[in-house]
């Protein structure tokens, strides 16, 4: 009977109406956790995503990111084994937050620009924070601390690179995306870096075609189409979380947590910013923010943690977005794993340079 129910065809049925059956149970709690995920996907995830995506697409349909692909290829290759058309991605990924970066390689995929092993690099590196949650809200709005900053940015971004140089390691034995022939011809006269970059992004565009008007209302109905995506995700992980801390399921994370915590000598009061991140990076970061007597350097800590594995709703806008594509989840999640546990000790590393003096 438990190998029956422990099946993957079975799993997601009793899960569902589990859920289905605590939201008849806590109908009013239920409402409000989807209005406060309404909130914040209004207020605070739609004016911060929404120009990004949507200049991401008309930046592919002009061609630059093509531009950006042929500058960069030198760099991304032999650090990251991925195309140089994947520094593109990095930047966008790096400057607008999660979920931009795993938006751009799936669109890269879906060009064929990239192959699966590729883009699973990519993705598992470029899926970060952006500096004005991570400064603003972060640093200034929950620790009410800005020297905080630099620590925090440089165990989060470091910890990145970190993450795409190992990722350089993964399905090793995947091709890579080949290069135009013409290159290696015989007597082929081989043009600057710059010539080609101006050529490919010719080329692209060309290839496109689509008017400029035609581009804008495609791009914006394409960043509309996943801002919906992503906020019924964020309002869906509200409501699960409200329903686990009305049965009691969050206090028994938290006490799993908190034992984990005493093994490594953290405080346990940090349990709660532990559990609220591993749904919501925004949860987890303020929880972490406002555990006040548990030592500064621990909290920042569990903050860049908490940043780095970005939480299971920003997990779940990626899983949508690769679904569209061959690329797999689980290469991801093991990177935002790392990736916190990375960050965490950086942390602790770079406190006696980069920390708040005293």
């Amino acid at each position: 009977m438990v190998r029956f129910l422990l099946r993957p065809s079975v799993v997601p049925a009793w899960t569902s109406a589990v859920l289905v059956l605590l939201l008849a149970a806590f109908p009013a709690q239920a409402l409000e956790a989807s209005l406060r995920g309404l909130s914040i996907w209004w207020e605070v995830l739609f004016p911060a995503l929404f120009p990004f995506f949507v200049i991401s697409e008309l930046l592919l349909g002009f061609g630059i990111v093509h531009f950006f692909g042929k500058m960069l290829d030198p760099l991304m290759r032999p650090l990251f084994r991925i195309p140089g058309i994947g520094g593109f991605v990095v930047t966008m990924g790096y400057a607008s937050g999660y979920p931009v970066g795993a938006r751009l390689t799936a669109q890269l995929w879906e060009q064929k620009l990239i192959n699966r092993a590729e883009g699973e690099r990519l993705v598992a590196f470029t899926t970060t924070s952006d500096p004005i949650f991570l400064i603003g809200a972060v640093s200034v709005g929950f620790f009410h601390n800005a020297a905080l900053a630099p620590v925090l940015a440089a165990a989060h971004y470091f910890g990145g690179v970190i993450i795409g140089l190992l990722m350089r390691f993964h399905d090793r034995g995947a091709p890579a995306t080949s290069e135009q022939k013409e290159r290696r011809a015989p007597g082929f006269r081989r043009k600057s870096r710059l010539a080609e970059a101006l050529e490919a992004m010719h080329v692209a565009r060309m290839m496109d075609g689509r008017a400029l008007g035609k581009l804008l209302q495609d791009a914006v109905q394409a960043a509309l189409r996943l801002m919906i995506v992503v906020g019924g995700l964020v309002v869906v992980f509200s409501v699960i979380m409200e329903l686990l801390r009305q049965t009691g399921g969050i206090e028994m994370l938290g006490r799993a947590v908190r034992l984990a915590l005493g093994l490594v000598g953290m405080p346990a009061a940090l349990s709660d910013a532990v559990v609220s991140g591993t749904f919501e990076v925004t949860l987890g970061a303020r929880a972490a923010g406002s555990a006040g007597g548990s030592g500064l350097i621990h909290q920042a800590a569990i903050a860049a943690f908490v940043l780095s594995w970005a939480g299971l709703s920003v997990h779940a806008q990626v899983a949508s977005l690769l679904s569209r594509t061959d690329l797999r989840y689980k290469p991801f999640l093991v990177a935002r794993l790392l990736h916190g546990f990375i960050a965490a000790a950086l942390v602790y590393a770079l406190w006696g340079w980069l920390g708040p003096a005293g």
